[in-house]
């Protein structure tokens, strides 16, 4: 990692555990503040367009968990055990379907 992306980095940090907007010119006043010159303000501007409406703290607090969609799948199921059944049964029917249109006796290199 460059010294311009780290010190970006690290501004926007600032910025987000101060509860402040992070947009390019703040992030450009802060890389200034602390005498970091060589950081071009393209940086400064992919980094406040990637952050623009995202909760930086929410972020790093789940940095890893990963799959929250995925988790909720068996939540759901555990409340409607019967509903999940009938779901799994019509999937199945329509895998078959599907399998069955897609056999027609020849293969891609025949």
């Amino acid at each position: 990692m460059s010294t311009a992306e780290l010190a970006s980095s690290y501004a926007a940090l600032i910025l987000a555990d101060d509860g402040v907007e992070i947009t390019a010119d703040k992030l450009q006043t802060l890389l200034k503040a602390a005498k970091v010159t060589d950081v071009e303000p393209i940086w400064t501007q992919l980094f406040a367009k990637a952050l623009e409406g995202k909760d930086v703290k929410d972020l790093l607090s789940n940095v890893g968990s990963g799959g929250g969609a995925a988790a909720a799948g068996p939540a759901a199921a555990a409340g409607g055990a019967g509903a999940a059944a009938e779901e799994t049964k019509e999937e199945e029917k329509e895998e078959e379907k599907e399998e069955s249109d897609e056999d027609m006796g020849f293969g891609l290199f025949d």
